[in-house]
């Protein structure tokens, strides 16, 4: 989301939420080998910061106290492309990225910062782009970056991904993110995803509710991810975590994405607030407590 600006016109401040995927089915592989998926995603409130700075020409980013690349191999740099391509008239930016979302984690962190850009850099340029011509700019950026380019807080999404549909998710609970500490390849992930038609043993919400049905409140939250299973086969640890946060009382638990990182639901925050500590005396800085972009909103 759009944050803020400070200083000229030719400066700005945004923040790149990370995302949670409440549900995730693959229903095939298609001929360009991308898969068709159906997906529910939230956007939630921790978030990396960007700065982005005019300047007449070229094209910089900062990744301060990360081993990020800074050029074409940095998904912020690709997308600032994108733009000046599009705009057709020269310009450029500089670009400070101050990562809070872990790495290749199932969150959407860099796919959230091309967005960013995308509508940064169309507010510092007087607008030149609707909405519909920012999505058509993200869609080749990856399937997340047209979610995180919408103005809506949670969605539907269908295709590879990059089809929204908005959606009002009715929940202002707590969110405890535990991600490992490794990160997860959505490429191999993928790759080692075999098409079935039976159940997924790590389906630990209290109701399963298949297919696009609403969020009803922290007791009938459809939670589902098709592709837990791969992950967890190879990182048995992403299953006990989920336990261990069932047991610290969260009414659902679920890997996001393609993983590692698993997010358990809370009513209570104390008891939100105890589990974000007793994490963290096991993965430090890697335990997160967030919310619903939506409830920060109100």
């Amino acid at each position: 989301m759009l944050n803020k600006k400070i200083g000229s016109p030719a400066e700005l401040v945004c923040e790149a939420p990370a995302k949670i995927n409440l549900y995730l089915a693959i229903k095939g592989k298609r001929a360009d080998g991308f898969h068709d998926l159906e997906t529910r995603m939230v956007k939630i409130t921790l978030a990396d910061r960007l700065r982005l700075t005019r300047r007449d020409f070229g094209i910089t980013v900062h990744c301060p106290a990360s081993d990020l690349p800074t050029g074409e191999g940095n998904l912020v740099y690709r997308a600032a492309q994108s733009f000046f391509t599009a705009l057709g008239t020269g310009g450029g930016v500089d670009i400070v990225l101050e990562k809070k979302v872990p790495i290749a984690a199932g969150l959407g962190g860099g796919s959230s910062d091309a967005a960013a850009v995308l509508r940064g850099l169309n507010m510092l340029y007087g607008l030149p782009f609707s909405s519909g011509e920012l999505a058509d700019l993200a869609r080749p950026l990856g399937a997340d970056v047209p979610f995180f380019v919408d103005e809506c807080a949670a969605a539907w999404a269908t295709g590879i991904g990059d089809e929204i549909k908005a959606e009002d998710i009715f929940y202002s609970g707590w969110i405890v993110l535990v991600n490992p500490g490794f990160p997860v390849s959505t490429k191999w992930v993928y790759e080692n995803f075999t098409l079935t038609t039976g159940g997924n043993p790590y389906i630990l919400g209290r109701e399963f509710v298949h297919g696009n049905d609403a969020c009803a409140g922290p007791g009938n939250l459809p939670l589902y991810n098709e592709l837990e299973a791969v992950t967890i086969r190879k990182y048995p640890e992403l299953g006990r975590i989920k336990d261990e946060l069932l047991a610290d009382g969260a009414h659902g638990a679920l890997m996001s994405g393609s993983g590692p990182t698993v997010f358990g639901l809370f009513a209570n925050e104390a008891q939100a607030q105890q589990s974000v500590a007793r994490f963290a005396k096991r993965f430090g800085r890697n335990v997160f407590l967030a919310r619903p972009l939506s409830t920060a909103k109100r």
